[in-house]
């Protein structure tokens, strides 16, 4: 199996003297592990690095095997980040989400898309929190976990969605979840439409909606954990203020 076109670089692993397994998100291809000979050169590590965006040249003799892949860079990539240590370690989550969520060798242009969007934000330290949020509701749709914010699930309105039911994932309104408020996630604004804006809280809660449906729903059928790199970002996201 041979394919040639762009990927994102996930995460890479030391094999043997000088080589590296990467993990890399592909358009058309999903999620790929590849053997790339000489990755731990000094001249390749640069863009073997979390984020990288390179054009791959995978070769495979069956699509179940390891294959192998020359990886060529395109743009900066992680390094435009070097002088922001906190987009940094949200390029770090996201890969590591993306990594840990999304099946190996099954095609998710959506998730290589909602990367790539996440990806051009990590340069506007005031949006890409948001984002990443987006980012993760992103995934969990194109995995078949969408959440459903469109109208209330006990009323059927379409206005003031503030909460999301923790078993369904569908919207519920002020006057309908008011009397199970404490059993209820908060909803922020922004999830329903870019104008509302950002408000204080709205980021952290925005997190811990799609975190609770990534765990229910796509880390804890695997028996692991959410990823540590993303429980960093938010603990240091918190500690800026940032939530």
């Amino acid at each position: 199996m041979d394919f040639n076109e762009e990927a994102f670089v996930l995460s890479a692993r030391g094999h043997g003297d000088t080589g590296v397994v990467a993990e890399l998100l592909t358009e058309t291809h999903g999620r790929r592990a590849a053997y790339v000979a000489g990755g731990a050169s000094r001249r390749m590590k640069p863009f073997l690095q979390p984020g990288a965006r390179v054009i791959v040249d995978y070769r495979a003799r069956t699509s179940d095997h390891l294959g192998s892949a020359r990886l060529e860079p395109v743009g900066e990539g992680p390094s435009a980040l070097f002088e922001d240590s906190m987009a940094l370690t949200g390029l770090a989550a996201a890969a590591a989400v993306a990594q840990g969520a999304l099946p190996e060798r099954e095609p998710h242009p959506g998730a290589f898309m909602a990367f790539e969007a996440l990806m051009a934000a990590f340069a506007i330290p005031e949006v890409w929190p948001a984002i990443f949020v987006r980012f993760e509701a992103g995934l969990l749709e194109d995995l078949g976990f969408g959440l459903d914010l469109s109208s209330c699930a006990v009323s059927g309105t379409m206005d003031d969605l503030v909460w999301v039911s923790p078993r369904t994932g569908r919207a519920v309104s002020r006057d309908s979840g008011a009397p199970y408020a404490d059993k209820l996630l908060v909803l922020p604004p922004f999830m329903l439409g870019a104008q509302a804006g950002l408000g204080p809280g709205d980021v952290g809660a925005g997190l811990a909606l799609t975190g609770h449906f990534l765990e229910q729903f796509v880390f804890h059928p695997q028996n692991r954990p959410i990823p540590s790199a993303r429980v960093w970002m938010i603990d240091k996201l918190g500690d800026a203020g940032r939530l």
